[in-house]
């Protein structure tokens, strides 16, 4: 077989599976907005729907005080930097953006990356090699199941939230030298919150470190909106947070982790997405300074939220859907089977309301579902008009009573 036909071997196999995708259901697709993220957005038909299906948690990603920020941050630093941190790609708003997350974390010291992913993909090689333990629960994201592969260190996992699989796992790793607790603060698919107070019980007890993935809490989970470690009274016993700017801190992009000095130092020195990625865009590092100012001075987003998750929570349930129980503003509508999820979701869209089917692999085979998302910014006028919306389509497809 001659190279030419080799190559077309390999692109004829890709579009092979590609096919399979479609036909089982299991092909995703983008939507392309013409707009600003927000609670309505107009997509590149021209249509204009509410979005109950963006990160967008307070509501901050279109806000015209966040253009102004970044505006002012790229008026004073520039476009981009061109560089990575330790060459010459710092400058003051970084460091101030730094100090701002650690303090509003309460946390020692914190580092920037480029994106969240990269926080989890460069926090373990660094800290720990095969004389430790890395203890995760089996349904963290997939840029913490990545950064884990990227170490030498043990692996143990325990069953989703289960804490009596975590003091199982967390013996067996009894004769390692460091041992660490990974989870995600709030887990994305189903809203769940994980029990920070008993894993820092069963770390203490077990003399482990504890680190939360808090991408889907901060800004808004907890009395002032400092985290899931807030929410559950354990601040100043979490030894690592990763998060992320990207989603209720401003919905740009960017990652960070927090901890004590002593491991921001080391990360500083030897964490590859960070030496080996330009730094972070100076409108994103300012804007989400300013979110931080706004953030530690009120509580109305957080609440405005809060009080919109309950209110979606409570009437959608009521309608006959199953969704997954909690008080998070992700709000798993579960519809179990891959194809069903993705009609539900266009006969939507059709009605005006923008959400996503989810299904494997970014859900376990069985789970497929549509994941609502609240926002601050959601008037009560657009979420009875979702509701209704849901109510129309649920009937249509024989997933509530008529």
């Amino acid at each position: 077989m001659d190279t030419t036909a080799k190559k077309n071997d390999f692109y004829t196999e890709l579009a092979g599976k590609l096919d399979t995708l479609r036909e089982q259901g299991l092909y995703k697709t983008e939507r392309v907005l013409s707009s600003r993220q927000g609670a309505e957005v107009r997509c590149d038909d021209g249509r204009t729907l509410i979005n109950l299906c963006a990160n967008n948690y307070l509501g901050l990603s279109g806000d015209e005080s966040m253009v102004r920020a970044a505006d002012y941050a790229t008026e004073q630093y520039g476009y981009g930097l061109s560089s990575v941190r330790f060459i010459c790609g710092t400058q003051t708003v970084h460091k101030q953006l730094e100090q701002a997350l650690s303090s509003f974390l309460g946390m020692e010291d914190c580092i920037l990356y480029a994106a969240a992913f990269d926080a989890n993909g460069g926090v373990f090689e660094p800290l720990f090699d095969e004389n430790d333990a890395i203890i995760s629960d089996a349904l963290n994201h997939a840029s913490i199941i990545d950064g884990i592969r990227l170490c030498k260190a043990a692996r143990f996992r325990y069953e989703h939230n289960d804490m009596a699989d975590l003091e199982r796992q967390l013996q067996a790793a009894a004769g390692k030298r460091h041992k660490i607790i990974v989870t995600d603060g709030v887990f994305s698919m189903d809203g769940t919150i994980a029990q920070l107070d008993r894993i820092c019980d069963l770390a203490d007890k077990h003399g482990a470190l504890v680190m939360i993935d808090e991408c889907h809490a901060s800004g808004f989970m907890g009395a002032t909106g400092r985290g899931t470690h807030e929410h559950h009274g354990v601040m100043g016993r979490i030894d690592i947070i990763t998060g992320t700017l990207g989603k209720a801190l401003g919905g740009a992009m960017g990652g960070f982790t927090a901890a004590r000095k002593e491991v921001i130092q080391t990360l500083r020195q030897k964490s590859r997405p960070y030496l080996f990625s330009n730094s972070l865009a100076p409108a994103i590092a300012g804007a989400s300074l300013a979110v931080l100012e706004r953030l530690s001075a009120s509580t109305e987003l957080r609440d405005r939220l809060h009080g919109n998750t309950a209110y979606f929570r409570k009437e959608i349930a009521g309608m006959g859907f199953i969704i997954k129980p909690g008080t998070h503003p992700v709000v798993p509508v579960m519809l179990f089977d891959a194809p069903l999820a993705q009609r539900f979701a266009a006969r939507l869209y059709e009605l005006g309301v923008l959400v996503t089917g989810f299904f494997y692999p970014v859900v376990p085979m069985g789970q497929a579902r549509v994941r609502v998302q609240l926002s601050a910014a959601h008037t009560r006028a657009q979420l009875d008009a979702a509701l209704d919306a849901f109510r129309q389509a649920g009937k249509e497809l024989g997933l509530i009573p008529a």
